[in-house]
């Protein structure tokens, strides 16, 4: 692993921050069938009852409601390319961070605030009100910084670790399709 410090964290932000704010092209697709397995593709079927079959969030997800059942809130995850980038250096020999779409996006709550429709594909997504904020793995991966840096309160807004969704209209998303915002 080839670990990032915080001062170069901290450097990176402005151009993180200047990411566009909407119609960002897809630029990779993640399927991770079962704990640490990835699979990249080309397209990627979304559903409301199933997220993505083929998935472990139906079977094993790390976020269940009160019923016991998956939270639809964490159906799809969406990391900013900038971090991605900043982030995973040694591609070789660390694990890809398992998202499910990669885009170029301000992913910032001021930019996509809960609730935000998104269109991809033939398939609507809603942001969620869950927050992604780096697990062990991430820590494991890209280092104590790099997990310190998009837990702290003050980037907390910037949701720098990208956001999750839940399916609202099922279809089919495509590598290179656009991420775009669509009122409620």
């Amino acid at each position: 692993m080839t670990a990032i410090g915080r001062d170069e964290l901290d450097r990176a932000l402005p151009e993180i921050l200047a990411a566009p704010k909407d119609g960002a092209a897809i630029s990779m697709l993640c399927l991770r069938p079962k704990r640490g397995a990835r699979r990249f593709v080309d397209r990627i079927t979304l559903t409301r009852a199933q997220g993505i079959p083929g998935e472990r969030w139906a079977n094993e997800p790390w976020l269940r409601g009160e019923d016991g059942a998956p939270h639809p809130g964490i159906q799809v995850s969406i990391l900013p390319q900038r971090v991605l980038d900043l982030l995973w250096r040694d591609r070789d020999a660390t694990v890809h961070p398992g998202d499910t779409f990669i885009a170029d996006l301000d992913m910032s709550e001021a930019n996509l605030p809960e609730g935000q429709l998104l269109a991809v594909g033939s398939a609507v997504l809603r942001v969620s009100e869950v927050f992604n904020d780096g697990c062990v793995k991430w820590k494991v991966r890209y280092g104590q910084a790099a997990l310190d840096w998009v837990r702290a309160p003050e980037h907390r807004p910037l949701r720098l670790r990208g956001i999750l969704c839940s399916v609202v209209r099922d279809g089919v998303a495509a590598e290179g399709d656009l991420l775009r915002k669509i009122a409620a």
